[in-house]
Parts: C-alpha cells; structure tokens; sequence
C-alpha cells in the first residue's frame, strides 16, 4: 500500500509541476515511478503464485491413495491441524479468503467446462463418474427430500463405476440412502456391504423365544430339526405382532438369530418366508428400523428382491416397503403383500385392485395359472412367459402399470384336526373386521378400489364393506369402491359346509366351514344386509361360477359352490367350465377368464385411469 502511494504522490508531483530546467531530474522521476511500480507488481505476481500453488497442492489428488482405495474398500479422510495458532492472524484470514474465492471460480469453470477441475489444478485425470460418486453422496444427504430421492435415482441406474466406488457409497451413505438403493430396482447389489459376522451361538437358538412350552420338543428324537424350528417360527410370527414383543426379539439377539437361520435353510423357502414375516412386523416399529439396517438385513432383502420366485420376493419388497419412511405413508401388517409395483417408481398410481383369497387358499397360489402337466418343470415354472405363479403379479402389472395391486393372505382351515391353537378358530365376522383395520393401514381407500376374491374370500369382502359403511373412518373404502368381482361365491351355502356337517364326528368341520352351510343364520343375514347396502351405491359386480365338481383328496368329489349359490342378485353370473379351485386359475393370457377379468377391470377404471 506504500509503494502505491508513493506513485501516486509522484505522479502528482509530476503533473502538477512545471518541467524542470535540467532533464535528467524529470527521468529520474520517471525512473523511481517505474522502480516502485515495477516492485509492486513483481511483489504481487509472487504472492498471487504462491496462494495459488498452495490451493493446488490442496486440491491435488494422491494416487497412491486412489489405486489404494481401488484394491481395498477403504475410505481415507485427511487430517487437519489441531494447532489453533494456524487459525488465527490477518494472514491465516487472508489466505481463506482468497482460497475461498479461487474455489468459487473452479467451481463456476468446472460446472461450464463440465468437468470436475481445471487441469491446471489437478496432477491426474479425474473421470467425471469419480466425482459424481461423492457429489452424489453430498446429495443423497441433502435436507431437500426432492433432491435426496434424485440422487438415489442417480445412483441406482449408474453401472459403469468400479467395484471401489460402489463400497464407497455403501460404507459412506446413510440409511434412508442404503433403504432407497434395496427398493430401486436398478441397483447393483455391490451398493450393500454383507451383512456383519454372526456372534457364536452357545446356547439357547430359537428355544429362548418359545417360552416354556416349546423345550419338550427336543425330546421328539424323530422328528427333524426343520419341522420343529417350522413350529417355533410360527409361534415367533405372532409375537412379531405386538410392538413390545419385538422389542424383546430384538434385544435378545433375534434379529442375528434369525439372519443365521436364514442362511442355515437355503434350501426350505418356507422357513426363509416366516423368517421374512418375521422381520417385516419387526419393520413395522420405526425405532427398530436402525437396528435391523446395521445387523445386516437390508443387504438380504435387496438380493431377495431380484430374485425370480414371486414369494420370495414380494416378501421381501413388503419389508423393504416398511422401512422407507422417506416415499412410503402406508404401513403392510402381516399377510398384506404389495405385488406391484414392488420397487419405487415415478409412474402414478391411479387405482388400487385387491386380491382375497378363500377357504384354503394363499395370498400367491390362489392366483396362480391353471396347473398344465406338460408345463410343470422347474425351469419352465420360472419362465413368465408361459407360466406364471401368480397372474396378477405378472399378466396385470403388465397390462395396467398405473394400479397398485394388493393380494391378502389369512389362515384358515377345513378341520379344527389341524387347529394348533385355540385363538385360530376365527369367524367371518372377526376376519373381516382384523383385514379391514389392515388394509386401511396399507392406504386402501385413498384411492379407487376393486375387490377381487375367490370362495369365502368374497364374504369376507361383503362384511368388510357392511363394517366400513358404519364407521365414519372407513367411508373412503366405502365412497372409493368401484367395483367387486366373485369367483365362486357362496352367496347362499356350499355343498361342502353339507358333506362337513354330516360327517362331522369324523371331520370336525372348522369354524368358517360352519358358516358356510346354507341353513347357516349369520350367512343368511350377510346377504340380505348387503343387497340392502348396495341399492344406493354406485359400484360395478362381476360373478364366475364354476360347472365342474372338485376332487377333496383321492375319494370325495363335491360341486363346492353350484349356479344358484354363486348368483348374488347384482351384476352378471357367468359360468366357466372348470372346477372350484381354478375357477380364479386362467389357463393361460389370452383365455376367456382373464381377459373378461381384464376387460372388467378396465372398464370399470376408465374415468380413473385417464384423469
């Protein structure tokens, strides 16, 4: 600041002054302004080099640390100096000023020459994608939610990364970024770390969860460990449950337990699926959703997301859906499967279609294709093309991508034979108020609904609606409800509550078979109440009916539901040449049952759809 104030006063000087006689003392003004100046500038030159040779020495990568990171999945953070003498001066305040200026201009250069630094500043070359890895990251933890979901999208159609980069998101991201990448279904699986070593397992294993009537079980020498790990599992999915229950899994170490049985029965789907409820109802309870997230069990599920077995994988898509707090508002209690869309997605969902089930029936293989002997091998069994397990998950989705499509799943029984525990013995009425608070926790009446169900299934859903219809809650599952479709439902009794009944000291008919008999009152005044309820209400109904009597094991055969027991009074009855149990099986795409089941469908949608 001197020395330009010198030239400045010279200047002046200069100006201001007549031109001395004698010459030499003019230039030798001229020569100290150009000394000063010319020391000015020299001294400002080394000063702006210096800064900036030290802002490149900071931005400079090591790349002995990059081909590190690249061998090892490790993430290295430098360090800073604890010496807070640094951080103090006109000096320390001036250097952050100015680096802080020169960032801003490598940043506004990097964003117009799309790339991530100047080359000037940088001893190798950067990829753009090495960037984008912690720009992303930055993002995904962003306290906009718009940006933060974008950002998981970026991540999970990214595939040209190196294995590096991919464990640098998943050791860096956090858990609504770890729980977007399992539900997007792009995402490569090297975005989730394995899951973490299991603690030695001394003592106690599934017996610890069962109470005190479980141990006798390891006295029966003849019966294998699979069935009676089957029977303690079972048990374990009711007390998944109740919300203290699961605090008391999740504080003994079942959730580590569990995630060793899981491994230890890779060949036993079945005791894969109870183990996947069982961690689904623990999903329910948002304070346990870190717990589960760092014990290893979202790297589990995004894998059983991919995989081809529809079970397996709308298990896991329902658990994975009760984590994501961040696009999820709907909660899915045990037995409500979201069979598409699975993953998110920015397509809009317009309509809702539900599946229930009947007596016997499951939320999967109730809606499977029509069994064909030539087509049941493996590897055909896997290909949707020509056969799927569940028509609703792979025909629908396809042809209407804007539905939400929901299939139920509840226990029932023929023979109170099998009944294990005294609580199962359930009626219609119970059922259906136990599926109606369920499927208004998933977000069922938000939006229009159709009803499609098979046997029982369709009482349950006329009871469902009767209960909706009083209680001020539930009349958005009432107003939104367009329409019911029944396959074979005994409106008016099934022959098989008759067969039960008379054989009954030998059968002893359950419960919900009892209630199917014609002379049964509570069935009587379900239908009588709810063609009462529907006269004023706006909705459509389609009825199938089987033709063909139904094999009950190798010796009964029973026409379940006859024509005049499946005709509701509302609605076309159309009767189908097949059986009661694939009376909701189409042989195949292009059949007459799904395509009149489609047509219904779309119809009855088509002023929601297109809005």
């Amino acid at each position: 600041m001197s020395l330009a104030a010198y030239c400045i006063i010279c200047c002046r000087r200069i100006g201001a002054s007549t031109p001395p006689p004698q010459s030499t003392t003019y230039w030798r003004d001229i020569r100290n302004i150009i000394k000063f100046t010319g020391s000015l500038i020299l001294g400002g030159s080394l000063f702006l080099t210096y800064e900036v040779l030290a802002l490149k020495k900071s931005l400079t990568l090591d790349t002995q640390v990059v081909e590190r990171e690249k061998m090892k999945s490790y993430i290295y953070l430098h360090t800073v100096s604890l010496d807070k003498r640094e951080n103090y001066g006109i000096t320390y305040q001036a250097r952050k000023e100015l680096h802080k200026a020169v960032r801003k201009v490598l940043a506004t250069s990097a964003k117009i020459l799309r790339g991530p630094f100047a080359d000037t500043f940088s001893t190798i070359d950067v990829e753009d994608h090495e960037c984008a890895v912690w720009l992303l990251l930055r993002k995904s933890q962003s306290g906009d939610r718009t940006a933060r979901l974008q950002a998981v999208q970026e991540m999970s159609e990214t595939h040209h990364w190196h294995d590096y980069q991919y464990r640098i998101i998943a050791q860096a991201c956090d858990l609504r970024t770890l729980i977007g990448l399992a539900r997007s279904k792009e995402s490569d699986l090297r975005f989730f770390l394995p899951p973490p070593p299991l603690p030695s397992l001394n003592e106690g294993g599934l017996w610890c969860f069962g109470g005190n009537g479980l141990p006798y079980a390891e006295s029966f020498g003849e019966v294998p460990s699979a069935t009676v790990e089957m029977f303690c599992l079972e048990a374990l999915v009711k007390h998944s449950e109740i919300p203290t229950h699961c605090d008391e899994i999740e504080a003994n170490g079942g959730l580590q337990l569990l995630q060793r049985l899981y491994q230890l029965h890779k060949d036993c789907p079945k005791i894969q699926r109870n183990i996947m409820r069982i961690i689904g109802n623990m999903a329910l309870n948002e304070h346990l959703h870190s717990t589960i997230v760092h014990s290893g069990w979202v790297s589990i599920l995004a894998e059983a997301m991919k995989s081809p077995r529809i079970m397996e994988a709308s298990h896991a898509a329902r658990t994975l859906a009760n984590l994501d707090r961040e696009t999820m508002r709907e909660k899915y209690q045990d037995g409500v499967y979201v069979l598409h869309p699975q993953y998110r997605t920015s397509q809009p969902i317009k309509a809702d279609v539900l599946f229930i089930h009947g007596l016997m029936g499951a939320a999967f293989k109730t809606w499977r294709q029509q069994d064909n002997e030539q087509l049941l091998t493996e590897k055909i069994l896997e290909d949707d093309a020509r056969y799927t397990t569940c028509w609703p998950k792979t025909w629908l989705a396809r042809d209407c991508p804007a539905l939400r499509i929901i299939s139920v799943e509840y226990d029932t029984s023929l023979s109170d034979w099998r009944t294990r525990c005294p609580m199962e013995r359930k009626s219609i009425a119970f059922r259906s108020d136990e599926l109606l608070r369920k499927l208004r926790a998933a977000g069922v009446g938000d939006r229009p609904v159709i009803w499609v169900s098979h046997s029982m299934g369709g009482l349950l859903v006329k009871k469902m609606l009767l209960e909706a219809s009083k209680k001020p809650e539930m009349s958005t599952v009432i107003n939104n409800t367009r329409g019911i479709i029944f396959y074979s439902v005994p409106h008016h009794g099934s022959h098989l509550a008759e067969y039960s009944v008379n054989i009954r000291y030998l059968l002893f008919p359950s419960l919900e078979v009892k209630e199917l008999s014609k002379d049964s009152p509570a069935l009587k005044t379900l239908q009588d109440d709810f063609l009462e309820f529907a006269k004023d209400k706006n909705f459509q109904v389609l009825n199938f009916v089987e033709t063909l009597p139904t094999y009950i094991g190798s010796m009964i055969k029973l026409h379940v539901v006859p024509v005049e027991s499946a005709d509701l009074g509302i609605g076309d009855l159309i009767p189908v040449d097949v059986d009661h149990l694939n009376i909701c099986k189409p042989k195949k795409k292009d059949a007459f049952l799904y395509q009149r089941t489609l047509q219904f469908i779309c119809e009855t949608l088509a002023k929601d759809l297109e809005d």
